[in-house]
């Protein structure tokens, strides 16, 4: 398992009680926003909103906020105008970096984004110059614990998951990008709630990282991570256990 899904792990457990948490809900009704603006106010009919909204209220996000968010993207409420955008680079080591944004500013967002890499020993770089190490997958994070192991390798392949990864502490259903939504169902019907459900890019291959350049790493992909415009980071790092619990404490 890489030190990406690790450090994944790492931060689920802290959010909660986690001074990002205001970032987080600033995301979201971002998110929500811009899924209902270019799908629709229905989640019945939106995929994407329907996600966004079940992340909403897994972080206890008050109805109304959800509500009025759905309304900017739809247009019944004035509200800004988000774009998306994606953003390419290096890391320590030769780590290749996805950072996947959501702003209303691009020329502050691409600049503040560039700074951080710099500060941190990596570059950005131009567009599909690592796009190309990366797969877009679906997927769905389980706990271990409390979880009959069989019975969810059982549902996740009746839903036709591709794949089931396993490690110490959690189970992870992947799905192609279209049965995502699906595949989610099927397994909540089976009475698999995931603790963590999105679409990510997933490297191919992994870079193993130790010492400085791991140290380093980590605190890029941290100071990415908590940028207000930054939905999502993915790399391809790899750490090992002992490496990220002395980092990590």
């Amino acid at each position: 398992m890489s030190g990406h899904s690790k450090w994944s792990t790492i931060k689920r457990k802290k959010a909660a009680t986690d001074a990002k948490r205001g970032k987080l809900f600033t995301q979201l009704i971002r998110e929500v926003t811009m899924a209902a603006r270019s799908g629709g106010g229905d989640p019945g009919g939106n995929p994407r909103l329907r996600l966004a909204m079940d992340k909403a209220r897994g972080l206890n996000m008050p109805k109304d906020n959800i509500e009025r968010a759905i309304k900017k993207g739809t247009g019944e409420l004035e509200g800004e105008a988000f774009e998306e955008i994606l953003y390419e680079g290096y890391g320590p080591g030769g780590t290749a970096i996805m950072v996947d944004t959501l702003t209303d500013n691009r020329n502050r967002t691409a600049g503040e984004v560039r700074h951080l890499f710099a500060k941190f020993g990596g570059n950005l770089g131009s567009n599909g110059c690592v796009a190309y190490l990366f797969d877009t997958v679906g997927t769905l994070e389980f706990d271990r614990e409390g979880v009959d192991a069989d019975a969810l390798m059982e549902a996740a392949i009746e839903a036709d998951a591709s794949d089931v990864i396993e490690d110490e502490e959690t189970f992870t259903a992947q799905t192609r990008p279209e049965d995502f939504e699906r595949v989610k169902d099927a397994l909540a019907a089976a009475g698999f709630e995931p603790a963590v459900a999105e679409i990510r890019m997933i490297p191919q291959t992994s870079i193993k990282l130790t010492g400085k350049d791991a140290e380093t790493m980590l605190k890029l992909y941290e100071a990415l991570d908590e940028h207000e415009d930054v939905k999502q980071v993915n790399a391809n790092f790899d750490i090992s256990d002992e490496e990220m619990l002395r980092l990590s404490g």
